[in-house]
């Protein structure tokens, strides 16, 4: 078999089953476990998967900067965005992450919400600021403009001093096995420290998140309160979350809009 015809099966092969194992597809090709870590090595470096303990899990394709995740899932994450932005109540202390999921989340808040807003982003803080009742406290950090969030250890002693109610936290990937994860140690380790002060953490993850891994883990499905999909979301791989212990709800069963909006579409 030629080596482009076996990479073209492995990624066939994890496509369709969410993860590979060296052992196995050795045996199945008929060749070495050597050959085809080398094979996993090289589909990793173009960005195909992600390698993990003898084998392979997807890559997550959310791991481009903010500009081109702007135009990655659009629709689905003003869904999530309405999502996210329901669960905020009056009174509460929310930790909004960065990201263009949280930008929605920003640019869908109640008019009328009284409640205090932390983010780590410059680019949440300026969409929070459209909101004349929100206060809203900035960690402040080194920049790291490709996700336009602040990081590093001034960040992380800063949150280490609040008690958030709610933190609706952005990721890269969603596996069951890997957890939750991003592309970046630092951010990784900002958002490992945000979610450690909040009594509920949310996570919104948009489809290309979904089954598929990155290179740092901040936590495992487990330990987070609820995860939020989009609406047409497989069948399967919502069966395949809910299975490793997350509370999951698709977008659509929260970011309703108000009642009198949703009689006036009925009529219409």
């Amino acid at each position: 078999m030629l080596t482009v015809q076996r990479k073209q099966l492995i990624l066939q092969r994890l496509k369709a089953t969410g993860q590979v194992v060296a052992k196995e597809l050795a045996a199945e090709f008929d060749t070495s476990e050597d050959t085809i870590r080398r094979d996993l090595r090289e589909l990793a470096q173009t960005g195909a998967l992600q390698r993990v303990h003898g084998g392979a899990l997807p890559a997550s394709a959310a791991v481009g900067d903010l500009r081109v995740r702007e135009g990655v899932s659009v629709d689905d994450k003003a869904a999530l965005g309405r999502a996210g932005a329901s669960l905020i109540r009056d009174g509460q202390l929310v930790i909004l992450d960065g990201g263009t999921t949280a930008i929605q989340v920003a640019r869908h808040l109640a008019p009328g919400l009284r409640a205090t807003l932390v983010t780590h982003s410059p680019n949440v803080a300026v969409e929070l600021a459209a909101h004349p009742h929100i206060e809203i406290i900035v960690l402040g950090g080194r920049l790291f403009r490709h996700s336009m969030v602040n990081v590093g250890a001034a960040v992380i002693d800063a949150a280490s001093r609040l008690r958030a109610d709610l933190y609706l936290m952005g990721v890269t990937g969603v596996h069951p096995d890997a957890g939750l994860s991003t592309g970046d140690a630092e951010e990784a380790a900002v958002k490992r420290a945000l979610h450690a002060r909040a009594a509920e953490t949310v996570v919104l993850a948009s489809a290309e998140k979904l089954l598929a891994a990155s290179a740092f883990e901040i936590a495992p499905l487990k330990e987070i309160s609820g995860l939020v999909v989009p609406d047409d979301t497989p069948a399967r791989t919502v069966r395949t979350l809910a299975a490793a212990g997350v509370a999951l709800r698709r977008a659509g069963e929260l970011g309703l809009p108000p009642p009198a909006v949703r009689a006036r579409r009925q009529r219409q």
